[in-house]
């Protein structure tokens, strides 16, 4: 799927707004602090930016990007001989599989069930019916109720290290999972080479590395829903942590008066019907964090409160609220801008 560029521009802009507030530093000279190094490309369907503090070798840089590029080859649902790709198209025979494939299959199976099935990994046919970029429309009721009839986590079958969908003819799809994985696997890299600090931002999926040099926490922004771009609600400040954020408003079309979004409730194979319009979770992993936020938007404020408690990585959370409240949820330090 191909993001419309106004979306691309909004990530971009909120993006270098983050890394403004995160630190200023001199440019490196002798015995002093390197300055940030940035860079910014088009992955995983996103916007995906880092920037590097402290260190005096950009190369880490590059090899986080290269390992990103790598793992999307593995998992994304529409590039040819990936794992997930083999796996939907295997027509339900078992596929041999990454170990990297296997963690995000067992992770997201496991929030299925604590979700009771509001999050499900196995709901790649109904969401392949859905654009919400270009000449989006409505599928037609057909499709959608076709497609249901695929979707069902607990026809997934896990076998060491092969993978089989059974005769349901469902398909996979990590969108609510992936990114978070793939961050963290980012992060150690950058962790393994030395690096003193970095926020690495996979389209909204953040994750901090190391320890601001003047020791005063990091501060991530909160986008403000439907708001310009750029425009934040609040900041969020922490150390070391993943910073996870889904919206209703982040990819979107109206049709007939109504806004359709991208979070679908697997049960009705249309947008989620929710009270909740932005959830932004701190977390000790991004896979986890990832698969939360999108949990709890779906389960709406009530059930997210609840489940959000059951998971050992869960720091803390913020959701915002349609009436327009904000809720905190766990150990949150959130700051709301004038």
């Amino acid at each position: 799927m191909v993001v419309g560029m106004e979306w691309v521009m909004r990530r971009f802009a909120v993006f270098l707004l983050l890394a403004l507030m995160c630190f200023t530093i001199p440019a490196c000279g002798d015995g002093e602090i390197p300055a940030p190094v940035s860079e910014t490309r088009f992955l995983l369907d996103t916007v995906c930016s880092i920037t590097v503090y402290g260190a005096r070798d950009s190369a880490p840089l590059a090899q986080a990007f290269d390992l990103c590029l790598d793992y999307e080859g593995l998992l994304s649902i529409t590039v040819q001989g990936s794992d997930v790709w083999r796996i939907n198209q295997a027509g339900g025979a078992p596929v041999q599989v990454s170990p990297h494939t296997i963690e995000i299959i067992e992770t997201g199976l496991l929030f299925g069930r604590l979700s009771s099935g509001m999050f499900d990994i196995s709901i790649g046919r109904l969401s392949g019916l859905w654009s919400f970029s270009g000449a989006s429309s409505v599928p037609s009721g057909t499709d959608i109720a076709a497609a249901l009839e695929t979707v069902d986590y607990r026809r997934v079958i896990v076998a060491g290290d092969s993978v089989q969908m059974g005769d349901s003819g469902a398909w996979l799809d990590f969108g609510g999972i992936a990114k978070g994985y793939i961050a963290d696997r980012m992060a150690d890299l950058l962790r393994e080479r030395g690096v003193p600090g970095a926020v690495i931002d996979l389209g909204g999926d953040v994750v901090i590395v190391g320890e601001k040099q003047d020791g005063s926490p990091w501060r991530i922004g909160v986008r403000r829903p439907f708001g310009s771009p750029g425009e934040l609600l609040g900041v969020v400040e922490t150390r070391e942590a993943a910073v996870i954020t889904s919206g209703v408003y982040e990819r979107n079309f109206e049709q007939g008066g109504v806004l359709y979004h991208h979070i679908l409730d697997p049960s009705t194979g249309m947008p989620v019907q929710s009270d909740i319009v932005g959830v932004t979770v701190l977390a000790e992993s991004a896979m986890v964090g990832d698969a939360l936020s999108t949990a709890m938007l779906l389960l709406g404020s009530e059930r997210a409160v609840v489940l959000a408690l059951q998971v050992p990585e869960f720091i803390g959370a913020l959701l915002i609220l349609e009436s327009g409240e904000l809720m905190e949820i766990g150990d949150i330090d959130f700051q709301l801008l004038p």
